[in-house]
């Protein structure tokens, strides 16, 4: 098992790719306003680097931060002028594009540029690194495994991809002998368009699933599945692959993993649900109480498990402290309760997570009306060819609403899809299908919530629905 390493040191035949060795103290962002790469700015400005940077559009609650600290530019827009020879690194962020005027003056000065993971590697590149990979859980189990390790007291560094409670930044970048990362597998840079997990070479690897998504990026499953297999193809020799059990597809995967990669699968976690509250059961018979729920959630536990103990965390500190664990933002997220009402808030968008969601919330609550609203709102899901893997995924739900924005189709430059088109897709013949989010308002107004929960799933907003207003709007706070 992978737990004292000396990443400064591999064996013939390592498949680790380093960059040029880099020591920056002054670094300039390119699209500094990005959920990642705001919190990278922050993280660098923490650890004692110059940080500047441009952005064409900075929003909240990036805007606000970065102000705080200084490092909100004076101006939005891109300014060739900030790219200049005393520079020892530049960022570029996904949302700048290949012809940007920064970027091109970085390359004139012969400056390293490098996309926010492939930085992430440079800094990390004497740690050990886990990183937490998958279609769907990997916030989740990422957020869990940190929380543990930092009830326990381990120096860790880390890269998540939601806003953690007890955590200021997403990005932490320290001299601490651990990183933890959220294996993201969507493209890097302009300059780098590759996924983001294929820059990290993890010493500790975790999968949890592969259901397509990014369908923009990966045209095909097969195509999208290539990109897990490349993944595994990464871990450093002599490492851990913790993958889960119960995915056909990660299991032909790990078949085929390079030689010398321990293999560690996983199952769902035993527990059990008394009174609407989630119990597991330790092997030893005895059980602990924890705050989320689901299937998903058990195999994110078990999974978060494997990890913690590969890491030197002993399963007694580990089930000692996920006790304590409330959920990573807007993941099964509690915005109100009320007798024998909740409203939950949830980042599904993806048909597996939709699925997953709803049926969590349902097995946790058998006795109670489930009214589930989601939002078409990626370019996967507003795409016409992508529509059909919605079918059943929200079958678990008593009451569905779709809502998506024509305006929002258009935008993504993607061909109008109908109401009729969406409710086919879903396979239901009662779907409600909304394309004005007033309307879908005025409908759930209509309700009646006695023993009933709400689960809103999007990972935008409804098109400025305030969920956390929900309780007032629906006359449940009186």
């Amino acid at each position: 098992m992978l737990t004292n390493i000396n990443p400064t040191l591999y064996p013939a035949g390592s498949n680790i790719y380093f960059y040029p060795k880099l020591f920056a103290m002054n670094i300039h962002l390119i699209a500094i306003g990005g959920s990642a790469m705001h919190n990278l700015a922050i993280a660098m400005h923490q650890k004692g680097y110059i940080v500047t940077g441009s952005d064409d559009e900075i929003v909240e609650p990036s805007r606000t931060r970065l102000q705080g600290l200084g490092l909100l530019p004076a101006q939005d827009g891109w300014f060739p002028e900030k790219i200049h020879p005393a520079l020892d690194a530049v960022i570029l962020g996904m949302h700048a594009r290949a012809d940007n005027p920064e970027l091109a003056r970085a390359k004139e000065l012969g400056i390293p540029v490098y996309s926010y993971p492939g930085y992430i590697f440079e800094q990390s590149r004497n740690k050990t690194r886990i990183v937490i990979g998958g279609s769907h859980g990997k916030t989740s189990i990422t957020a869990m495994i940190l929380h543990v390790m930092h009830q326990c007291g381990k120096d860790c560094d880390y890269l998540v991809g939601a806003q953690l409670k007890g955590f200021n930044t997403m990005v932490r970048l320290t001299d601490a002998p651990v990183i933890l990362l959220e294996g993201d597998e969507y493209l890097s840079s302009a300059l780098e368009p590759i996924p983001k997990f294929h820059l990290y070479h993890p010493h500790i690897a975790l999968l949890s699933g592969v259901a397509w998504d990014h369908i923009n990026v990966f045209p095909t499953f097969d195509n999208y599945l290539e990109q897990f297999r490349i993944f595994i193809d990464k871990i450093a020799s002599g490492g851990s692959l913790i993958y889960y059990e119960g995915d056909e597809h990660l299991v032909n995967l790990a078949k085929n993993a390079p030689s010398g990669i321990e293999l560690l699968p996983y199952k769902e976690h035993p527990a059990k649900i008394e009174n609407g509250r989630t119990f597991l059961i330790k092997p030893d018979g005895t059980t602990a109480q924890i705050r989320v729920f689901g299937k998903h959630n058990l195999q994110n536990i078990n999974g978060a498990l494997h990890v913690c103990v590969a890491s030197g965390i002993s399963e007694a500190e580990f089930y000692e402290h996920i006790q304590s664990f409330t959920g990573a933002a807007r993941r099964l997220e509690v915005i109100f309760e009320k007798d024998d009402f909740t409203l939950f808030k949830d980042f599904a968008h993806s048909p597996s997570k939709l699925k997953a969601t709803t049926e969590a919330v349902r097995e946790q609550f058998p006795g109670r009306k489930l009214i589930a609203c989601m939002e078409l709102h990626t370019f996967s899901s507003l795409n016409e060819q992508f529509l059909e893997e919605y079918q059943g995924a929200m079958n678990m739900a008593d009451e569905a609403f779709v809502y998506f924005n024509p305006h929002t189709v258009e935008h993504k430059k993607l061909k109008p899809i109908s109401k009729e088109q969406v409710s086919a897709a879903f396979g239901r013949s009662d779907l409600r299908v909304f394309n004005h989010s007033g309307l879908m308002l005025d409908a759930l107004k209509q309700q009646s919530w006695n023993n009933a929960n709400l689960l809103m799933m999007s990972s935008g907003n409804f098109d400025g629905i305030q969920i956390e207003d929900l309780p007032q709007l629906l006359h449940l706070t009186q």
